[in-house]
């Protein structure tokens, strides 16, 4: 027995759960009065044969009759399985010794040209060429499948596939072995999750709509299109999207080889434990870097022995293998950031120097600025009556959502609709189906002035909070208001830019405030690249038109950026750390705009924060060279989680392996991080301070010589000190240490709009400028 067991998968491990009376009975998982949910249960990969029960007398028929349903088994990032049981029986698994964590399956969502050029990326010289555009690097994209066909997608001129590769292209409806290439070496889909969630509650039988989606890596939704070829697509001349962002289509890295992980839905997300199987392939594929624009929906962060994106997204990093993740599309609300676990380079979204302008000109003459990606015929040459429907009183009238327009009031005018509650351009097909010629989409106050494009079923334009209340003025004050909507087409060289977007998630880190997220920003407000032939470019089921791009805004399009820039370190450096590449990226990152003036937010105009961006917008042309990293071993990651008060049980169910935590408890905000957070005690009176201890690693010239300069932050009561103030570094002395002194004084602590206040610690030798962000702020850990 000793021996079976020594040797069992997962899978066996949980036959023999089944069969050993001391444990469970079979009769025990199957539930008849309760509904079975899906759960991923970690065990033990260090148990102990001795203590198993010697006796099998529970097997019978039975099981093989019984509800339980095995989905996944994991053995890579993870080592157990999923399956689904009643939630009575779920918990009393936590009563088996072998059993260190029982999670419940959740339901997550997508985080949903020019950017190249933006990010400092140049052809014949820089990173592209020292990288040679990254090739032979594989990236791994968690997201909703690829259409194959697209020209982002060419082999073209690409060498072999690598050799390290060992994945496959799995086959299905409509996809076959020939789908994959040199480019696409490889692609999975993961569905047992999802279609046990869709089965319950009720009977088994439910599943996947295959009108609308394919059991296959197929992308039947477009985001995984996107997203794959926004970070590696090949060069695709004359692209646009009806016109719009008209040029050369090309991801970030365009030699990146794909390897495609379809563990989303249309229409119904992506679940854990389908997610949590493609972490556990991937890694044992043979992939550099994961991009996964996947995560939660408001903000709020599991624990991470509770968070299967976290969980996989250890297993990848401590193999070798970076992550880049959406942050969310939560803000501008605060502490609104997701994916926050500190092997992840969590990326928000700001914008590029490129815009899609409208304009709705009103009866008296003024133009109100907003815009559109609208390209069917315009409304010129004659003004429309406005109605504004909210001004009933019904809310389902001011959102304009289904069913909510009574035709006899909007036929034939320019109907405004109120952002929020339902789709934008879902709103401007109520619109059309009620009789409208046009609409008009208005942010309120939680949006403020943040737009996005978007390619509407009618002619419609989108303005910012201030506009809107302009126009809703404007109606309460004429007896017969009226309007056009003017379209202005693709504008370059826009300023400022970037700006970080209104919808970004925001920090402080609600899990960790001592660990500043999101990490840093990318290009992800109206993004071209690739789409499926599955749906048109509003995703609407009505919508049937069919284009090879697509203009997309969203977390999920900054993530792919990322995943490009970490392709093409990682080719250029291949023996780069995941979190050395993340430190050259967050070290060499720009908090000024294309105006030499400090980066803005998109929802108030105003000056941004760390909060919003992080260590700054990403910029490729100083990442390569970036002078010095802080790098992070998987041990340093261990302590970090031994400092949260972490005990080596639930340790382990995220490390996989056993661990011990030092004597003396490690202080979370010691970990290796590029950016440094103080938390100060709102109960503290008087002056305080914390010490925080970081260490670079030289990967510039070897003899060099940094000097160190410090912004405080712009606070009589806080007091920011660096010892040593030089690091001296030989062929011999590679790395140094130094300590960071924050102390603040209660009295004069003065904290801005955000609960805190923010500077910076930089070292120089002359040529390079290693920054890292300083947050001051009075905040209890959670």
């Amino acid at each position: 027995m000793a021996s079976f067991l020594s040797g069992s998968t997962p899978l066996q491990f949980l036959l023999f759960l089944l069969l050993s009376g001391s444990f469970l009975t079979i009769q025990s998982l199957i539930s008849t009065d309760q509904t079975v949910k899906t759960y991923i249960i970690r065990i033990d990969s260090q148990y102990k044969p001795s203590i198993f029960p010697t006796h099998f007398h529970w097997y019978s028929s039975e099981f093989v009759s019984s509800p339980l349903q095995i989905l996944h088994t994991y053995d890579t990032v993870f080592h157990g399985f999923s399956a689904t049981l009643s939630p009575d029986r779920a918990a009393s698994l936590t009563d088996n010794p072998a059993v260190l964590a029982v999670i419940e399956d959740q339901r997550r969502e997508l985080h949903t040209t020019r950017s190249p050029q933006f990010l400092g990326l140049r052809n014949q010289r820089g990173l592209w060429s020292d990288s040679d555009y990254g090739s032979d690097v594989i990236v791994g994209v968690f997201d909703t499948g690829i259409w194959p066909e697209r020209r982002s997608f060419s082999d073209l001129n690409i060498g072999p596939v690598p050799s390290k590769w060992k994945g496959v292209c799995q086959t299905g409806v409509k996809f076959t072995a020939k789908n994959c290439n040199k480019k696409i070496i490889g692609a999975r889909f993961f569905s047992k999750g999802h279609e046990a969630a869709l089965r319950a509650p009720g009977p088994i039988g439910g599943g996947i709509n295959e009108t609308v989606e394919f059991m296959s890596p197929r992308d039947a939704d477009g985001h995984g299109t996107h997203t794959a070829s926004t970070a590696a697509g090949r060069y695709a001349f004359r692209a646009s999207m009806e016109g719009y962002a008209a040029g050369v289509a090309k991801g970030v890295a365009p030699k990146s080889r794909l390897a495609v992980y379809k563990v989303c839905w249309k229409n119904s997300g992506c679940f854990d434990s389908d997610i949590l199987a493609a972490f556990d392939a991937a890694v044992n594929d043979g992939v550099d870097v994961i991009s996964i624009s996947i995560g939660g929906g408001d903000g709020i962060s599991s624990p991470y022995y509770l968070d299967p994106i976290a969980i996989g997204s250890y297993g990848a990093v401590s193999r070798g293998v970076l992550v880049s993740s959406s942050a969310g599309n939560g803000g501008p609300n605060g502490m609104s950031v997701t994916n926050v676990a500190p092997w992840i380079v969590s990326v928000g979204a700001g914008t590029i120097d490129r815009n899609f302008p409208a304009e709705v000109i009103l009866g008296d003459g003024r133009r109100l600025s907003g815009v559109s990606l609208y390209s069917g015929a315009p409304l010129v040459g004659k003004m429309y009556p406005i109605v504004y429907p909210g001004k009933s009183g019904i809310l389902s009238a001011s959102l304009c959502m289904e069913n909510s327009l009574d035709p006899n009031l909007v036929r034939g005018k320019i109907v405004i609709c109120d952002r929020g509650s339902s789709p934008r351009v879902a709103k401007g097909l109520v619109v059309k189906k009620a009789g409208g010629v046009g609409m008009v989409l208005a942010n309120g106050i939680s949006n403020g002035e943040g737009l996005v494009g978007d390619a509407h079923l009618l002619p419609a334009c989108a303005l910012g909070s201030d506009e809107g209340d302009a126009i809703k003025k404007y109606i309460s004050s004429g007896r017969n208001p009226t309007a056009t909507i003017d379209f202005k087409g693709t504008i370059l060289g826009i300023k400022p830019a970037p700006v970080v977007a209104s919808f970004s998630g925001r920090g402080p880190n609600g899990l960790n405030p001592e660990i500043l997220k999101p990490d840093l920003i990318a290009p992800g407000v109206n993004i071209l690249a690739a789409w499926t032939d599955a749906v048109g470019p509003t995703g609407l089921d009505s919508d049937i038109r069919k284009t090879e791009f697509n203009i997309v805004s969203g977390t999920s399009m900054s993530c792919p950026h990322v995943s490009g820039a970490a392709a093409l370190l990682k080719s250029a450096h291949p023996n780069w750390s995941p979190a050395s590449i993340r430190s050259a990226l967050m070290t060499t990152a720009s908090v000024i705009n294309n105006v030499n003036q400090s980066m803005t937010d998109e929802s108030t105009g105003k000056p941004s924060t760390p909060y919003d961006y992080g260590a700054g917008h990403i910029n490729l042309d100083l990442a390569m060279d970036p002078g010095l990293v802080y790098d992070i071993t998987n041990d340093d990651y261990i302590n970090f989680l031994c400092g949260n008060g972490y005990g080596p049980k639930l340790i382990q169910v995220i490390t996989r392996s056993p661990v011990s935590c030092p004597v003396r408890k490690p202080k979370p905000e010691n970990l290796n991080y590029p950016s440094i957070a103080a938390l100060f005690s709102t109960a503290t009176r008087g002056v305080s301070s914390k010490t925080f201890i970081r260490t670079v690693t030289n990967v510039g010239q070897p003899n060099a010589v940094y000097r160190v300069k410090i912004e405080s932050p712009p606070s009589k009561g806080v007091i920011v000190m660096v010892k040593p103030a030089k690091l001296a570094f030989t062929e011999a002395v590679k790395k140094r240490s130094y300590v960071v002194t924050v102390t603040a004084d209660s009295k004069n602590l003065v904290l801005d709009n955000s609960g805190a206040v923010f500077g910076s610690i930089s070292w120089s030798d002359g040529k390079h400028v290693v920054r890292s962000p300083i947050v001051v702020t009075q905040l209890d850990p959670l």
